[in-house]
């Protein structure tokens, strides 16, 4: 059996090579065959001879609508959904994820407290401290703070 990766099947297509399509079910996973002018094919991985699976069977039919596929067949007779292949799982995508959500989730966070601070600032009943207070009150709490630490009350 031939194998056709994704540039290789739309060259093929659209010099007339294909003469059928199918997506064939192997376990929980789908791959695509094909009928050649030269005899059978598969759809394989980008840089190597090892077929290309699919989880979902959408993934497959949008891939070959992309490369103007519109007809093919279905061969579910050895699908399993229990039986998903696991060594795609990538947990480092899971936490890059999160990771991506947790800054977002900060992001708007912090939008919002700038947005509501900006709005507090054209307030006119907002009363707004100069520096000068703000110094001279932290110098008395500090003062306080040093008198009460070095028992002198």
């Amino acid at each position: 059996m031939q194998s056709l990766t994704l540039e290789q099947l739309r060259a093929t297509h659209e010099a007339g090579g294909i003469t059928g399509v199918t997506i064939k079910a192997q376990g929980g996973d789908f791959l695509v065959r094909f009928v050649t002018r030269n005899g059978d094919a598969v759809l394989t991985k980008a840089r190597s001879t090892e077929p290309r699976y699919f989880s979902n069977p959408l993934q497959a039919i949008n891939l070959l609508k992309g490369v103007g596929i519109m007809i093919g067949t279905f061969d579910v007779s050895l699908w399993n959904p229990l039986q998903k292949n696991t060594s795609r799982v990538r947990p480092d995508r899971a936490v890059a994820l999160k990771q991506v959500h947790e800054a977002a989730d900060y992001d708007r966070w912090f939008r919002a407290q700038v947005e509501q601070g900006l709005q507090e600032a054209e307030d006119p009943a907002t009363e707004w401290v100069t520096h000068e207070l703000v110094k001279e009150d932290i110098a008395q709490q500090r003062a306080a703070l040093l008198v009460r630490a070095s028992g002198n009350n």
